[in-house]
């Protein structure tokens, strides 16, 4: 007699399981605990076999009967119903190993490495809100142009230009991270050229006036922080280098007696040499009875860890900077290379380097390796003099640099 709805709902369990037929081999197993479970009982190459298809009600007797017709019909062919059940599970698990947000976390956790604090924030945060929500269940073999699109597109209508291009070019980095480990074969991102409105580009704040750029440099002297970070802000202007670099200095690369710092560039990647000038010596030999027992010049809070990548901004927002329109980090690097070339008339070339701007070489299609090491040592010492002259209101002897004399 076939089973009705009715029948199995009014079915209650007993001391010990009992099977519900509903005849060619389809069953509802009853267990003790209440439970009710579709089972398909069938002889594949002369052996007994089992089929389960679901549990009752999440799998209603119609969509039960429906199963056991479609693994009736592959039995009449020579399949296995349950070969094929557990090759389509082994594709599903497959399909999840390789899904984007799989290998999005797994490329993140390589990409991190040498990324500061905010940087792997602000990627983590884009991950999770743009894109694992829309393609983060999605093959990362099989995600196409047009869902790459439809993910920047999303961000756009926000008014996040820049942002959009952001994830646009961080899925591009997914996907060839993938294609690298052997799950994707080809990048769509390229397919997107000119589809994005156009990113603007924005500059950090920066002091440029000598004016503006003296009432900092007092800010900074006048500022009742703690001794780390004022001789962090002291020393910013002096070296302007980029923000993470200055903040995880290490003791190890810097040479006080020969008034020298080397290190790698983060953007780059290749070794930089800054000559320190007398006042930077002079702050850095102070500093170190407090902090040469550190690995890091500038030490944080947490033992181990260098200061964090706000602190700069926070202590000029602390002294009433706005770090949005006024002044930043950032900023002394972009104040450094206008005044060294404008007003004190260094050579571009000079600056360049010391800013740690790698120069691409037309004819040669490598970058150009020229350090100019003997020119920027008069060069860093000119600049800290002359931001000695600024606070005191004396810059007018400063003589700008010849240029004949190159």
């Amino acid at each position: 007699m076939k089973l009705t709805d009715i029948n199995i709902k009014k079915a209650k369990p007993r001391d010990k399981p009992r099977k519900m037929s509903d005849g060619g081999g389809l069953y509802i197993l009853i267990e003790t605990t209440g439970g009710k479970l579709w089972r398909f009982q069938y002889r594949f190459e002369g052996k007994q076999k089992l089929l389960a298809l679901g549990k009752y009600p999440d799998v209603s007797l119609q969509e039960a009967r429906e199963r056991h017709l479609e693994a009736r019909k592959q039995l009449t062919h020579g399949i296995d119903p349950a070969a094929v059940k557990q090759a389509q599970k082994a594709a599903g698990k497959e399909r999840l190993a390789n899904s984007f947000e799989v290998v999005a976390r797994e490329w993140f956790e390589v990409w991190k490495e040498d990324k500061s604090e905010s940087t792997r924030n602000r990627a983590l945060i884009m991950l999770k809100k743009d894109m694992f929500p829309n393609i983060g269940g999605k093959p990362v073999s099989g995600i196409s142009a047009q869902e790459i699109l439809a993910v920047c597109r999303r961000v756009e209508s926000r008014g996040a230009i820049d942002t959009a291009h952001r994830v646009k070019d961080t899925i591009s980095q997914i996907i060839r991270y993938a294609i690298a480990t052997g799950r994707a074969d080809r990048d769509p991102v390229p397919d997107l050229r000119g589809a994005l409105k156009t990113a603007q580009t924005k500059n950090f704040p920066a002091f440029i006036e000598p004016d503006k750029v003296a009432e900092l440099l007092r800010a900074i002297d006048a500022y009742q922080g703690t001794p780390v970070v004022r001789a962090a802000l002291r020393i910013a202007p002096l070296v302007f280098v980029r923000p993470v670099e200055l903040r995880t200095a290490k003791w190890a690369d810097i040479d006080l007696d020969r008034a020298e710092w080397k290190y790698t560039v983060s953007k780059t990647k290749t070794e930089h040499l800054v000559p320190l000038s007398r006042q930077t010596v002079e702050i850095l030999k102070d500093l170190y009875q407090l902090t040469g027992e550190d690995e890091y010049v500038f030490p944080g809070v947490r033992p181990g860890r260098p200061m964090s990548d706000m602190t700069i901004n926070r202590a000029l927002q602390t002294m009433g900077y706005d770090t949005k329109t006024e002044m930043t980090g950032h900023g002394f690097r972009a104040m450094a290379r206008t005044i060294l070339h404008e007003r004190l008339r260094f050579p571009e070339e000079f600056i360049e380097r010391q800013l740690a701007h790698s120069k691409k070489d037309p004819n040669k299609g490598a970058y150009d390796r020229t350090k100019f090491i003997d020119d920027r040592r008069p060069m860093m010492q000119t600049w800290a003099d002359y931001l000695d002259d600024l606070k005191t209101g004396n810059c007018a002897k400063v003589v700008p640099f010849d240029r004949v004399a190159v």
